[in-house]
């Protein structure tokens, strides 16, 4: 099995960036999901709640600095807090938790306003501690970084088109971008990856916690921000169910730190079923 695709999202819910290289630190991929858009009540705000995130672009051009684009405005925001004292803290809410991190000021918030005609912040995580949690992450859902399988995907699709055998356009495949992983693997047999539970990718070597339980931003065109129908949540929902989760890749927590690549061996270390309650009840 091989690395096929490696991506990171510098804030979430904008639109990811490809890479050919990258270093896993102990949170997470570098530079992954380290920034995040919030209402003007410190609520995280994602693609669930205004598509057109997804057609932002986050990249970062240099060490310490985000470089946001739309529409022919660009924005570079040095990253905030660098200084003693100089970090603003304000108050955030990531899927009910409350929590602080650190405001990236007043020209992002213009950018963002001129954008997206709205009044939103633009936040940072300048360490993991500043989330609250058991497992050290980014802004991620709940876990570090996300794998999903080429094979699986294939699977996914042929089961999508069978549920709609007279409906093309509902029946049309669906792209791995749809699922927002930062590692896709090559290789490997259909849904294989539900069994591992430590792999070996390039020098970083990985605990794969759980499924990824997928929401309704699957369906969204990662290119126009528009909902695509039912797909693949209604596929999932009848083949691919876990207790209450529609699932679709593994979560994974890092164990030993390192570079992965391109090309790079992905290597089962450990594997067995799924914990309780979220063994397959069809497949």
């Amino acid at each position: 099995m091989r690395v096929t695709d490696l991506r990171i999202h510098p804030v979430k819910s904008l639109a990811p960036v490809p890479l050919r290289e990258v270093e896993i630190e102990p949170w997470g991929p570098a530079g992954d999901r380290r920034w995040m858009v919030v209402d003007a009540n410190g609520r995280m705000v994602s693609q669930r709640e205004d598509p057109r995130l997804g057609q932002l672009t986050a990249t970062l051009p240099e060490p310490g600095v985000l470089e946001l684009a739309a529409d022919g405005l660009v924005l570079r925001v040095p990253e905030p807090g660098k200084a003693p004292g100089e970090a603003a803290l304000v108050p955030v809410t990531l899927f009910g938790t409350g929590f602080e991190l650190v405001d990236a000021g007043e020209a992002a918030a213009s950018w963002l306003r001129k954008v997206l005609g709205r009044e939103l912040r633009l936040v940072h995580q300048d360490r993991p501690e500043r989330r609250p949690l058991e497992v050290v992450t980014s802004l991620a859902d709940g876990y570090p970084l996300l794998v999903t399988s080429t094979a699986s995907l294939a699977d996914l699709n042929r089961l999508i088109a069978l549920d709609h055998p007279d409906d093309p356009v509902r029946g049309a495949p669906v792209p791995i971008t749809r699922f927002r992983s930062n590692v896709v693997v090559d290789g490997a047999r259909p849904w294989a990856e539900t069994g591992w539970r430590r792999i070996r990718v390039g020098e970083a070597e990985f605990e794969v916690v759980q499924q990824c339980g997928r929401c309704v931003m699957t369906t969204l065109d990662p290119a126009t921000g528009e909902r695509r129908g039912p797909e693949p949540l209604r596929a999932l929902g009848r083949h691919r169910k876990f207790g209450p989760t529609l699932g679709f890749g593994m979560q994974l927590a890092p164990v030993r730190t390192g570079t992965v690549r391109v090309g790079d061996e992905v290597v089962v270390l450990a594997e067995g079923p799924l914990p309780e309650p979220e063994r397959p009840i069809a497949v």
